[in-house]
């Protein structure tokens, strides 16, 4: 009876969303590693009037990744919406399986931009069609569906925060392996082709896994819309999440500002984050950059960490706070880094990074009715696109044009920004300390 059970037991994990968050993620990393030294070996060769060769090169970097990184916010829109759409009506896959089916497909055409040498602009269309799948616009939003709505509000956190551990967990042994993976090459093939074959068989995989094995409960559609509560995951210790009739508009508005102040801050130094380590003096290779990726995933365990820790004695809203005081404070540092130690000393203080726009996923799903979770959160996932379109840009051109006197000048803009993100959050704990109260376990 012994071994059924395990048996069972072990299908029945296979058939739950982490499974799909894990191998994404690897598949991820590694594609991340391999394009990042992909486009510096391809504007190796890059000239600009009146700068160093490395400095064109920083330039040449930074507008491809500001292109690229544009097509891949701008395209998502209506798909995600229409995906987010279908979700909310009981198809809870779709926003999981056709970001899925653009993530395959981008990472099969940069596997034949590296064997068969086509020009490294061919990117873009990659970019387009990951965005026109939904990409990460409906996919993590389809995931924190499935996650939040099989979820006790009290609990919600911390069961995001456990997501955000296995997508960072992931993250840190795909970044370990992506760059001696990247070293790997047979005499006809060259750099990176190992490692980008092993990250589409990763994501075929994974789009296998979520067509066949993925099980969903969706909303059924006999019940009113009011009294509807999603079916939650199979689980001994699952039970029906309460959500609000109404929406609290207030709140939902305070949050939105906060998330979009703190994305800014956050997307706009990671924006320029891969060029900087590359160039000198950091001047890193393959090795260190999956080193330096891994570093950055480590944030998801540690900030998970710190939620079970902090939510006994704080409140959402003083989680909140604490993961921006956290990373305001590592990105600030991050703009004096002229060392691999001190980078990781920076990386070291962001620890508490994550833990802000998660919390903030979990208040807006509380304040809204089941029914209408998918779409506020893919509508706040939007909002966050839409705040890209100028963070994106501002920060490329700040970047290139302090790089002769001051490369780090973004890290301490984006310090800036986070500061002003803490703002609406205090207000929202003044508003309502009572109502952000974890329970204590």
């Amino acid at each position: 009876m012994v071994v059924p059970n395990l048996c069972q037991a072990a299908f029945a994990m296979l058939r739950q969303i982490e499974p799909i968050i894990v191998l994404e993620q690897l598949g991820s990393t590694l594609f991340d590693t391999a394009l990042q030294m992909v486009v510096w070996d391809r504007c190796a060769n890059a000239t600009d009037p009146g700068h160093s060769s490395e400095d064109a090169q920083q330039k040449a970097m930074t507008d491809f990744y500001m292109i690229n990184n544009l097509i891949i916010q701008l395209t998502p829109i209506f798909p995600a919406l229409f995906l987010a759409r279908l979700s909310d009506r009981g198809r809870r896959k779709a926003p999981i399986v056709s970001p899925l089916t653009g993530y395959l497909l981008s990472r099969v055409i940069l596997l034949l931009v590296v064997v068969l040498k086509l020009p490294l602009q061919v990117m873009f269309a990659a970019g387009t069609v990951l965005g026109l799948s939904g990409g990460f616009t409906a996919y993590w939003p389809g995931v924190m569906t499935l996650a939040s709505l099989g979820s006790t509000a009290a609990d919600r956190s911390k069961v995001l925060m456990k997501v955000e551990f296995m997508y960072g967990l992931a993250g840190v042994v795909g970044s370990l392996a992506s760059g001696h993976l990247f070293h790997l090459y047979s005499s006809s093939l060259g750099h990176g082709t190992i490692l980008l074959i092993i990250s589409t068989l990763l994501h075929l995989l994974c789009l296998l896994h979520s067509i066949f094995l993925l099980q969903v409960k969706g909303v059924s559609d006999g019940e009113p819309e009011e009294n509807r509560h999603l079916l939650l995951r199979a689980s001994t210790n699952s039970s029906v999440v309460e959500a609000p009739v109404e929406i609290n508009r207030v709140n939902v508005a305070l949050l939105f500002v906060a998330a979009i102040l703190y994305d800014f801050a956050v997307g706009g130094a990671i924006e320029v984050l891969g060029a900087f380590v590359l160039r000198a003096p950091l001047s890193w290779n393959a090795t260190l950059v999956g080193y330096g990726n891994a570093a950055g995933c480590v944030i998801f365990l540690t900030s998970y960490i710190g939620v079970i820790g902090f939510r006994r004695c704080c409140s959402d809203t003083s989680l909140i706070l604490i993961g921006m005081v956290s990373f305001a404070v590592g990105i600030y540092f991050m703009s004096f880094v002229t060392t691999t130690l001190t980078f990781y000393l920076a990386r070291a203080l962001t620890l508490f990074a994550l833990i802000p726009m998660t919390t903030i996923r979990s208040l807006l799903s509380q304040q809204v009715p089941a029914s209408s979770c998918g779409m506020t959160l893919t509508f706040l996932q939007l909002a966050l696109k839409f705040a890209s379109l100028a963070y994106i840009p501002a920060f490329t051109k700040i970047y290139q044009g302090t790089l002769d006197w001051f490369p780090g000048f973004v890290f301490t803009l984006a310090s800036i920004f986070t500061v002003l993100g803490m703002t609406p959050i205090s207000i929202i704990g003044c508003r309502s300390p009572q109502r952000w109260q974890y329970e204590k376990i």
